[in-house]
């Protein structure tokens, strides 16, 4: 057995001491005794005694135990599972407080078999999560526990976890949950389970949390080809920021403007999105997700686009006459909206056709009142009791729809001037015989001539 005594009297606070224990490897269930004693005549304590297990030469961490006063000699066990091929040291350090005093370690012994006052842990298995999610650390011991025993998850160079819930199987068996919430990549490292007892603390390997940050794709997906109700694109995802593996691809979309959105679920690096409204913009992004609960990502940078126009629906509908004169017309028809147009830019005309001096005159003039509740158009400077045949074309940059024709008879209007020279008199003794050519412009039925 080693021996340490420290006589703390002439010492100034914080000075240290140390006992190392040489390398163990632990094949089976074994304990550590000792025997302690911390004690000064003024009854200040001389000092703290802290215990601490190095795993493989690595960092010192924490100390697993530690007492200020005792007065007396105390018997403690160490009951530690870092199990082969890992080694371990334990070291014993005395901190002075600057009190005169002793503080001693005597027969230290390592023990072939299972603590008596300290349960032992079984292996402690590492946990992979996501970020933001709760790790939760199993740790299963053999003896018991009662409620004096402080339990926690000591951290190597991370936070210690507090207790979640603990489940007693038997006087032999129980499992301790401690959860590390909200995980991030700060609480990434390695923890081991403590029981502190009565009678001594029981120590487990260290087991490593590891935390993954859920993929997002660096660049937004590329666009292949448009239409007006699809849009084939190439996801882009090759290069993601965060952590794989990827097992699954979602495309997630939306308009512009509004709140309407959808994600699809997506097996192939292109992506055919369909059901979309013609000439409107949607922004486009990725969602990755890699496994384990929380592991889809935020969506990636979006790309913007617009679908094309569709061709319209149909022609406008039902087109009337409101008003007829002589030299106008003026007509109508029922309202219409995207619904028909299909765009959101596009144009009506009001086409008419009519006969004058012998030929066939075409016309056409844009109608400008197609977001009226109640459309109209006036067709001007035309020609008296003509027949005129009217139609509406809408067109958008993809196509044109026409409605109906309808044939519509301007009002008659009043006849020009009989011509003067076309006048000739024929003089008997008791009449004059008048003859005379029709006006250039009868406009209508000549019902009289008066002289």
């Amino acid at each position: 057995g080693s021996f340490m005594l420290v006589n703390t009297s002439g010492k100034f606070a914080g000075q240290k001491a140390h006992l190392l224990l040489p390398h163990l490897k632990e094949n089976d269930t074994h304990c550590i005794d000792f025997h302690y004693y911390v004690s000064s005549k003024s009854g200040s304590s001389p000092g703290t005694l802290n215990i601490y297990v190095k795993v493989n030469d690595g960092p010192i961490g924490n100390p697993v135990w530690n007492t200020s006063i005792t007065a007396t000699w105390n018997r403690a066990e160490l009951a530690i599972s870092t199990f082969w091929p890992n080694f371990y040291q334990v070291v014993f350090e005395v901190v002075t407080s600057g009190h005169p005093g002793y503080v001693a370690i005597d027969e230290v012994k390592v023990l072939g078999h299972p603590c008596t006052k300290t349960p032992h842990f079984l292996r402690l298995q590492s946990v992979e999560v996501n970020a933001g999610q709760f790790a939760t650390f199993q740790c299963t011991a053999n003896g018991g526990t009662d409620s004096g025993d402080r339990l926690w998850l000591q951290g190597i160079y991370v936070r210690d976890a507090p207790l979640k819930d603990i489940k007693v199987f038997n006087f032999r068996r129980f499992v301790a949950l401690f959860s590390v919430v909200n995980a991030t990549k700060r609480d990434a490292g390695n923890y081991r389970c403590m029981i502190r007892t009565e009678g001594g603390v029981g120590v487990s390997n260290y087991a490593e949390l590891i935390v993954k940050e859920p993929p997002v794709p660096i660049a937004p997906p590329q666009l292949s080809s448009v239409g007006a109700t699809y849009l084939w694109i190439q996801l882009n995802a090759n290069s993601i920021n965060g952590d794989g593996p990827i097992i699954q691809r979602e495309v997630e979309y939306r308009t512009s403007s509004g709140s309407w959105y959808d994600i699809q679920p997506v097996d192939s690096t292109s992506y055919k999105i369909g059901h979309l409204d013609p000439d409107t913009e949607y922004e486009i992004s990725v969602l990755l997700t890699r496994p384990g609960e929380g592991g889809t990502g935020s969506p990636g940078p979006a790309l913007k686009t617009r679908t094309k126009c569709a061709d319209p629906m149909r022609g406008p509908r039902k087109l009337e006459v409101v008003e007829i004169k002589s030299r106008q017309i003026t007509i109508c028809w029922e309202p219409f909206g995207y619904n028909v147009t299909r765009c959101h830019r596009y144009n009506l005309t009001v086409h008419y056709r009519y006969q004058a001096g012998g030929q066939e005159q075409v016309r056409e003039e844009v109608s400008w009142d197609t977001e009226s509740s109640h459309p109209q158009h006036t067709i001007t400077n035309l020609s008296p009791y003509t027949n005129v045949s009217i139609k509406l074309v809408l067109m958008n940059p993809e196509g044109r729809k026409e409605s109906q024709e309808l044939v519509v008879q301007t009002d008659e209007d009043v006849p020009s001037a009989v011509p003067l020279e076309s006048i000739q008199g024929s003089t008997f003794e008791e009449k004059i015989f008048l003859q005379w050519r029709e006006p250039a412009q009868t406009y209508g039925v000549i019902t009289l001539y008066e002289v």
